[in-house]
């Protein structure tokens, strides 16, 4: 993969995780396509749109919760088609609910592909709990 498409994604990763760490609603939910779908093992069914996913999220404020920071570790970017791109990765955040402040230790995949007028959008979040050996 050339290394400006490389760059684009990262791009597009380091906004996306910089939206979310800084609880900036409208540029996060930017940074995914309408019909991105998400897996949560904190949620008990998958969501079939950025607009479920966003509904959920709105819940959670009227709880009380807000990011108050995330970081990124292990990235690992792998291109499996033209057009896409998949990033896993270890993300720590920092969040705070009704009990108080908590700090999260998870693994991420997000597919991203490509769109001629949005460049690289995500398309698909799973999010699963770091599991320590």
């Amino acid at each position: 993969m050339a290394d400006t498409t490389t760059a684009d994604v990262q791009d597009a990763i380091d906004s996306l995780i910089r939206a979310f760490g800084e609880h900036d609603t409208t540029a996060y939910f930017s940074s995914f396509s309408p019909d991105a779908t998400f897996v949560f093992y904190t949620h008990p069914v998958p969501l079939p749109s950025r607009e479920a996913y966003r509904d959920l999220w709105t819940q959670w404020e009227a709880d009380g919760f807000r990011v108050l920071g995330c970081t990124s570790r292990e990235q690992n970017v792998t291109f499996p088609a033209p057009d896409v791109a998949v990033l896993t990765h270890r993300v720590g955040t920092t969040v705070q609910d009704s009990t108080g402040t908590v700090e999260l230790d998870e693994r991420e995949t997000i597919m991203f592909r490509r769109h001629e007028s949005a460049g690289w959008i995500a398309v698909h979040e799973h999010l699963s709990p770091q599991l320590d050996s």
